[in-house]
């Protein structure tokens, strides 16, 4: 999965600023499962909820006018359907949608955690207006029932995915009604026909995490290990595979002074890549910059100071650049895109980003006293005004050349828009091989 959404969660923790796009694939996180009958209990737990997650969106929002939603309409409204909600599943839900109507990518709702998880066995990617699979796990039901990658995906459930709903989609059945498996309707590449399959998911029950932080440094330890291992090397070309901004700045300002830095033409791969800190971007932007320069204004309640990228004076690059996007490149990635794109310092290729750019903090929420009930929601406090005086929030980062692989590229491991990359510095690497320098790794799925 993108391990985005649960870094978002965690990070309730931490005291970096988040810059994370909220998007996960079908995956294996720690998800809830909550198909039992609704308590009266229960239901004032909900109604407790509901009315937490509203005050906190109304003290905290960045938009004191809530873009023109009555909350206090939906958030209303949303309370007399827990009235006649049947599960705790649906309860969640409302709350989930009352905080949707805001329609913001990065204020979202997360019901309280339980120790099962579903793993679904697959990933999918929106490519272009297209739903592909992306990868499909070695000896899941997936692989039994023929899911491939490459495959185009019509409908999960019966609903088309599109790049506007497919977030919700997955976020739906990753959090708020996990299933014991899905119904896909999908078609493989240069088939005329779809056809039909019923993946079941598999249910794990995880350890019980005692301590929050320990698992926090566990997931920043799998990010440092993807983001220092994901290089490839072809002639005076380096091109890096950068997963995610959720680590520490010191890692990167290592990497670019490293050999990033002394590399004559390089790729920064952004694809899949939904975000992070912000000071980890900044420490980024810095090596491409003779001077300090804006990065973006914040759009907030109070005044804030702007993104800045701190020049790294004689550790600047000074070779050409290549950045990679797709629609999974989220936040802090498209901020970067778009940063140098604005400044002229490199080429943007790929597929329009995901869109979804704000600036937001995980709220740590809890219900009751002597027994606790934990959940959270992420919650914007800012939105980003890039220095052409425009946000990217529900936009994206238009590629300067849009490049995309195919479903019959994926199904053949290929990867053409990384190769494509490389051409454009003079180095011969075809489809093929480029397919084999970043393949997709489970182990560092949460």
């Amino acid at each position: 999965m993108n391990p985005t959404i649960g870094k978002a969660f965690l990070s309730l923790q931490r005291s970096f600023i988040v810059l994370a796009v909220t998007v996960v694939s079908c995956a294996s996180l720690a998800l809830p499962v909550y198909s039992q009958k609704l308590s009266s209990a229960d239901r004032n737990r909900a109604k407790d909820m509901l009315r937490t997650v509203r005050d906190e969106i109304k003290d905290k929002y960045f938009d004191p006018k809530f873009k023109g939603v009555d909350l206090d309409s939906v958030f209303n409204a949303a309370n007399e359907k827990i009235e006649s909600a049947t599960s705790l599943g649906q309860a969640f839900g409302i709350i989930a949608q009352a905080v949707m109507s805001l329609d913001d990518s990065h204020t979202v709702f997360y019901p309280p955690d339980r120790t099962l998880r579903a793993e679904y066995g697959w990933r999918m990617q929106m490519i272009g207006d297209k739903c592909f699979v992306t990868a499909v796990k070695p000896k899941s039901d997936a692989e039994t029932k023929g899911l491939k990658v490459g495959d185009e995906i019509l409908t999960i459930e019966g609903a088309k995915p599109t790049r506007k709903d497919l977030w919700k989609i997955n976020y739906y059945y990753n959090f708020i009604s996990i299933r014991a498996g899905l119904s896909l309707s999908v078609k493989a590449p240069g088939a005329t026909e779809a056809r039909k399959l019923d993946i079941a998911a598999k249910m794990e029950r995880e350890f019980q995490v005692i301590g929050v932080n320990d698992y926090n440094r566990d997931i920043e330890r799998d990010s440092e290990r993807q983001i220092e291992n994901r290089f490839a090397r072809v002639g005076n070309t380096m091109a890096w595979n950068m997963p995610t901004f959720s680590v520490d700045p010191a890692i990167v300002e290592g990497i670019m002074n490293g050999r990033s830095g002394q590399s004559q033409n390089l790729i920064i791969d952004l694809r899949g890549n939904g975000g992070g800190y912000v000071v980890t971007l900044e420490a980024l932007a810095g090596f491409f910059v003779d001077e300090d320069t804006k990065i973006a204004d914040y759009k907030a309640r109070k005044e804030m100071k702007p993104q800045m990228a701190k020049s790294k004076g004689k550790g600047v690059y000074r070779g050409r650049l290549v950045v990679l996007v797709d629609s999974q490149s989220g936040s802090a990635s498209e901020i970067f895109a778009r940063f140098i794109q604005i400044n002229g310092k490199g080429v943007v290729l790929g597929d329009q980003s995901a869109g979804a750019v704000m600036m937001s903090r995980g709220e740590g929420l809890q219900w009751g006293t002597e027994r606790l009930t934990l959940y959270g929601m992420n919650l914007t406090r800012a939105d980003v005004i890039m220095t052409d005086g425009k946000s990217l929030e529900h936009v994206g980062v238009t590629p300067n050349f849009y490049l995309r692989p195919t479903g019959l590229a994926l199904s053949r491991s290929e990867d053409p828009v990384l190769s494509e990359a490389f051409k454009l510095f003079g180095e011969d690497v075809t489809p093929e091989q480029a397919g084999k320098f970043f393949p997709f790794e489970w182990k560092y799925e949460k």
